[in-house]
């Protein structure tokens, strides 16, 4: 179960503290930490970051990121996979990655672990198409479930296994059904 601790701060007060294993979020002026990732969890975001990774960010057209922090509209949370189309990757000067997220990604994952509160990852699933996110995806290994979120839309549940799962525009050249997703369980 994450644990939430009870001494409310600020958010420039909690980007000041020491990063925890795993991740602590910051939500509503608390802190909470992430469950530990299990198998199954561990297998999906490594194996749909590589999936995103070999078909978008060879191409230029997007990446995504594993537990990359990120920052904005008073809450810094740590999805388990971000996808920013190319254009809107934060750089340094000189060209590289910067270390600071403050925007919100264009695709964000969340694959629920068997302690983590649902309802505490649609939240944040929600606060970032509050903030310009084009898509939100909740994985659900234990129920082999995707559950879709499009801004102002209600949510779409895809859970056989032929079912053909929606990605960003950006993003149509991704193939994946919900049997691919929880396939890579298997592999």
């Amino acid at each position: 179960m994450a644990q939430t601790l009870s001494k409310s701060i600020n958010l420039e007060e909690f980007l000041k503290l020491p990063e925890t294993k795993p991740a602590s979020e910051y939500i509503d002026g608390k802190i909470i930490q992430k469950p530990m990732p299990q198998g199954k969890h561990s297998t999906i975001q490594t194996e749909f970051s590589t999936t995103v990774n070999a078909v978008l960010k060879s191409r230029r057209i997007a990446r995504a990121f594993s537990e990359l922090r990120l920052t904005f509209g008073d809450r810094s949370t740590v999805p388990d996979v971000s996808v920013f189309t190319w254009a809107r990757i934060p750089r340094a000067e000189n060209g590289e990655i910067a270390n600071t997220f403050a925007i919100a990604p264009d695709w964000t994952i969340e694959i629920l672990s068997p302690d983590q509160s649902q309802t505490k990852v649609t939240k944040n699933i929600l606060h970032c198409l509050n903030h310009g996110t084009q898509m939100g995806w909740l994985i659900d290994p234990d129920e082999q479930t995707v559950f879709v979120y499009l801004p102002k839309q209600q949510p779409e549940v895809f859970d056989a296994s032929e079912q053909k799962l929606p990605v960003p525009s950006f993003a149509s050249e991704l193939n994946l059904n919900v049997g691919a997703v929880f396939g890579w369980l298997l592999e």
